[in-house]
């Protein structure tokens, strides 16, 4: 089969999800857009090199029969998309990618591979087929590196590198915030990590906390981890970093933050809920994606994907 790999134009997106070294013995056909490694300076030849053919965006997408853009296509990019075809990425069917969905993918009739760390999942006219092939958890470093990169990011931002007189609090136990924990350990022992279960010890002495860092994603239909109330229990200028980015959610009340704007201040309080923190480390990250999408996505011929929702 003919895979297109096209650069992503998501807003500050770096990663690759391929890189030479990692194109061995490949069943499919690999198609590179022009340009595609300039953000690692890796240049055309060294994907023709490995066998792949170079083409421009839009022969990509008129060539292929499946299309892979590490972030959701853009609106730019829709009338590119020809019907039957394969998509392959971060597509977030039920989240961002809603509109994609109804407007491209259920008229088009497009195969839909959502490659969500947690539950990788096909969606074909309004259906979803968890998939049996790429194992959950598969790219488990790609959410650490977020919790890392997001958090560094968040403290540099705030003017504040933690040390013995700065009380943090880590709010889950999950590989984003293991990568959070990982950070700020290096820089005082004074951090805690807290899971929902002993959620009530890191609630019952708030105001003792200037950092809180929470890993825990609750989405809209659950009770927030922090209440309105229980951060107005902060002390004045505490930060809030939500490296979930569950907006709104988590941490009740607040909202999306920008690279050029990465927190505000509220109440006192500041807070960092910034979405994709893992392109502040896109060197480190395309290797584990090349080396995990070459084995789990680009290595076996692409029909088995097409036949996994017919078994």
């Amino acid at each position: 089969m003919k895979l297109g790999l096209i650069k992503s134009n998501f807003p500050n997106e770096r990663r690759l999800p391929l890189l030479p070294k990692d194109i061995h013995k490949f069943e499919n056909a690999i198609f590179i857009e022009s340009g595609f490694g300039s953000d690692l300076d890796i240049d055309d030849a060294a994907y023709w090199n490995a066998g792949c053919t170079i083409l421009s965006r839009p022969e990509i997408f008129a060539e292929c029969d499946a299309i892979f853009s590490l972030k959701i296509i853009q609106p730019t990019d829709y009338k590119l998309i020809r019907p039957n075809q394969i998509i392959i990425g971060w597509t977030h069917p039920l989240g961002s990618g809603k509109d994609f969905m109804k407007t491209q993918a259920i008229l088009k009739n497009l195969y839909v591979l959502d490659l969500d760390n947690r539950r990788p999942t096909m969606f074909y006219q309004g259906k979803s087929y968890p998939s049996k092939i790429i194992p959950r958890n598969y790219i488990y470093q790609n959410s650490f590196y977020a919790g890392y990169a997001g958090t560094l990011h968040a403290l540099l931002n705030y003017g504040l590198l933690p040390d013995n007189d700065n009380s943090v609090a880590i709010l889950g136990a999950g590989n984003t915030a293991q990568g959070a924990f990982h950070a700020v350990s290096k820089m005082t022992p004074t951090v805690r990590m807290f899971t929902r279960r002993t959620m009530p010890e890191f609630k019952e002495p708030l105001p003792e906390y200037s950092i809180v860092i929470n890993g825990i994603e609750v989405g809209d239909e659950a009770e927030p981890i922090m209440t309105l109330a229980e951060q107005a229990q902060l002390k004045k200028g505490s930060l809030i970093i939500d490296i979930a980015a569950d907006a709104g959610n988590a941490i009740e009340g607040n909202h999306f933050t920008t690279v050029d704007q990465p927190i505000y201040q509220e109440n006192g309080l500041y807070y960092y809920t910034l979405p994709n923190t893992p392109i502040f480390a896109y060197r480190n990250i395309s290797k584990v994606l090349s080396k995990q999408f070459s084995h789990y996505i680009f290595k076996e011929d692409l029909t088995r994907l097409i036949d996994e929702i017919n078994e």
